[in-house]
């Protein structure tokens, strides 16, 4: 019995091996396990797959995980909160913050929560039904802040270039239509591709179960990318230089026109021009910074797999998209004149029912006569009221909307201090 049981294990033991070390399982050497979450028997792990590898750098990254989180849901809700104790900001135009902030809050609530115990654990606990919907919901939300950002700026670019028009053509209907473009296009680029499978790279290939990334294959990565991302870049950067040198030409009109003797004082058109160039530079550098790496990595995986990207460097850009979601209350809020006198009124708590009722009355008297004519004691970037208590009286000086008023041409093309006052306030 035991003469015929030894050819049985001669057949099953590896052969002899030329070199040690060299062949599978000879000298002590293995093939290589999966990475844990790649669901591809055989992949060896990347350079830099499991960054937070100790106790100090969870902790350490627990904690600016979470700061972010806090500071994007914080944010967001202050925005959300001036809009809705505020009756004066309640307008079309301010219709894309308002939504830009809902949808960055919901990408705070839903989304970050989940991604920062993935990123920290390097395994997803829950199940696939809910990977699914955390990836659609994350592909859905950071598409939609994008398309906001983009319809911000044309609303800027038609409220600078075409005062007179402005108001018939940003209409409630239009901006109603425009919102529900942007959450359509979201879902049809998040939900639908990604329950279908098709931008996986292999579909016949059943997740794993330690696994949630949002898969992306060559085809997906090239037009969801142009479609959310790089088309939206090139048409914000046109129209931000486009109002970049319209500011310009303004500052230049003001100078010429009224501002002799006012040399480089705080409110003087040389440093006015600076604070809207140093804003509209922000806006844009805040949003190529954050996004740009991400989506260029993006396309990255899809052309090359995800076998090609560095694990550190895809969470580092993964985080700094999430990011942009915390600036955006700063960029296209707080830098406007309405929203801070909002947010002074909303964490102070002393303003009475009397002085209220003077603000909205001075308010709608003041939009009552049109975006051409305004308070001469106003400017289109001063970036406090005249009025504000506690400060002495400001002298009057020509303002920007009267310049406007006084030398209109046909071009149409003039700045007023109703369209600065949004987009590039302070």
């Amino acid at each position: 019995m035991d003469v015929e049981l030894l050819p049985s294990l001669a057949l099953d033991s590896p052969p002899p091996c030329p070199k040690p070390g060299a062949c599978p399982g000879v000298g002590g050497w293995a093939p290589p396990a999966p990475r844990p979450g790649s669901g591809r028997p055989g992949m060896t792990n990347l350079p830099g797959a499991n960054p937070w590898n100790s106790t100090v750098s969870q902790v350490v990254g627990g904690i600016t995980l979470g700061t972010l989180i806090l500071v994007v849901i914080g944010g967001n809700v202050v925005v959300c909160l001036a809009v809705g104790l505020d009756r004066r900001l309640r307008s079309p135009t301010n219709c894309f913050t308002v939504s830009l902030a809902v949808t960055d809050l919901l990408l705070g609530i839903l989304v970050l929560p989940l991604s920062a115990i993935l990123e920290l654990s390097q395994t997803w606990v829950f199940s696939q039904t809910l990977c699914k919907i955390h990836a659609s919901l994350d592909v859905m939300l950071c598409t939609a802040s994008i398309l906001n950002l983009f319809m911000i700026s044309l609303d800027r670019y038609y409220a600078i270039t075409a005062p007179l028009r402005y108001p018939a053509v940003v209409t409630p209907a239009r901006v109603g239509t425009a919102l529900a473009g942007i959450w359509t296009v979201s879902l049809l680029f998040s939900f639908l591709p990604i329950h279908m499978g098709w931008n996986a790279q292999n579909a016949q290939m059943p997740p794993h179960p330690n696994q949630c990334k949002v898969e992306v294959n060559k085809a997906y990565g090239l037009v969801d990318a142009l479609v959310t991302f790089y088309f939206p870049l090139l048409v914000m950067s046109a129209t931000y230089y486009r109002i970049f040198k319209i500011a310009r030409e303004q500052a230049k009109r003001i100078n010429q026109a009224g501002s002799r003797g006012q040399g480089l004082g705080p409110c003087s058109p040389a440093v006015k021009e600076h604070k809207a160039t140093v804003t509209l530079a922000a806006v844009m550098g805040v949003f190529i910074i954050c996004w740009f790496p991400y989506f260029t990595v993006f396309v990255y995986r899809g052309v090359r797999g995800d076998e090609a990207i560095n694990k550190t460097l895809e969470a580092v850009v993964l985080w700094l998209g999430y990011a942009n979601s915390a600036l955006n209350p700063l960029l296209y809020a707080a830098l406007n004149r309405d929203f801070r006198a909002a947010y002074r009124r909303l964490f102070s708590c002393r303003g009475t029912r009397s002085s209220a009722h003077l603000e909205s009355t001075s308010w709608r008297e003041k939009r009552s006569l049109g975006p051409l004519v305004r308070n001469e004691t106003e400017t289109s970037l001063d970036p406090e009221p005249p009025d504000r208590p506690g400060k002495p009286e400001r002298r009057p000086r020509i303002s920007s909307a009267v310049i406007d008023k006084e030398n209109l041409s046909g071009d149409g093309m003039k700045l007023c201090e109703h369209c600065l006052s949004s987009p590039t306030d302070d």
